[in-house]
């Protein structure tokens, strides 16, 4: 007989009694994560949860945390799970850089590698007051999105700049014609007028 499927979905507030029995094997803090809940996906067999992990984004970069299991038989099927859920959601979101303490093989395998000092200096302000070793995982080199953004809203300032300049230069001709159409119509205004005077002075000798 196959053993029963499982399925990967984000957590809800009914998981919490099964994730808060998780978090207390594992020994981590119940409260913090408590208050985190929509940051997790879990794992369920049978409709019963039996693993979560923490997706927690700041800015482009994400971090993998709270990750524990009531079965830990199905620990490595579960981590396929979330691994898979991760890059999505990564890729949806634009996170650039993937962050996690947790030092299973399964997450080296996949490209995770001890943080260097380089590293660690793009580590966001609120995880930075956690101790222990920080692995990391780089999906998309964020100074080469940077370089290339910059460079296109440079062309595209100049590109506004030149149609703006364009659109001041067709302004001022406008801005011209009428001057000079309304100095015709100026000048022959005074000419009618002068004519008719003429006229009118003639006809009344």
């Amino acid at each position: 007989m196959n053993p029963p499927a499982l399925i990967i979905r984000r957590a809800t507030v009914d998981d919490l009694p099964a994730l808060k029995a998780i978090w207390v094997s594992m020994q981590l803090p119940t409260e913090p994560l408590e208050n985190r809940l929509t940051d997790f996906q879990v794992v369920e067999r049978d409709g019963e949860v039996v693993g979560a992990i923490g997706f927690q984004i700041v800015r482009t970069a994400a971090l993998l945390y709270g990750e524990g299991y009531s079965d830990f038989s199905v620990a490595d099927a579960a981590r396929e799970l979330f691994w898979d859920r991760a890059q999505k959601l990564a890729a949806n979101l634009g996170v650039f850089r993937l962050w996690t303490q947790e030092n299973s093989p399964f997450w080296q395998h996949w490209g995770f590698h001890l943080a260097s000092e380089e590293n660690l200096a793009r580590l966001p302000e609120p995880w930075q007051a956690s101790e222990g070793k920080w692995f990391t995982l780089e999906l998309k080199n964020e100074d080469v999105v940077n370089a290339a953004l910059t460079k296109q809203f440079g062309q595209f300032s100049e590109g506004e700049k030149r149609n703006s300049a364009d659109a001041a230069a067709r302004a001022k001709k406008i801005f011209n014609l009428i001057a000079v159409l309304l100095f015709i119509i100026g000048f022959a205004a005074i000419g009618i007028a002068a004519w008719l005077f003429l006229r009118f002075r003639n006809s009344s000798h």
